[in-house]
């Protein structure tokens, strides 16, 4: 999955994206902003938003060019029944919150 989200960050250069699931999605829906983003198992913030900031772990941090940075959650597929899976993606929702990455998403400038 983390080959899909770098070639979807490189080919369509978007402000951010996320891999998922539902019942994931569910549970926290009710912390994801109105046009806003949120965390899941693998993210992706363009350099526009943001420097990503340290992470504990077992979170990785990886650079996709010079577009942006990936963020993976757990080496092991991420789920919403895993106590410790959501509590990581809690932890780390509060870090990637305090440094402005998960605001709304923006308008891209033009010109």
């Amino acid at each position: 999955m983390t080959e899909v989200l770098r070639a979807m960050a490189l080919a369509w250069e978007p402000e951010w994206g996320v891999v998922t699931s539902h019942p994931y999605d569910g549970l926290i829906s009710e912390q994801v902003m109105p046009a806003g983003t949120s965390v899941g198992w693998m993210m992706y913030f363009s350099r526009l938003r943001g420097t990503v900031p340290p992470l504990p772990a077992p979170v990785r941090i990886e650079p996709v060019e010079d577009k942006g940075t990936l963020v993976i959650l757990t080496p092991e597929r991420f789920t919403a029944s895993n106590s410790e899976h959501v509590a990581l993606a809690a932890r780390v929702h509060e870090l990637l919150d305090s440094a402005g990455l998960l605001r709304k998403l923006q308008p891209w400038p033009t010109g």
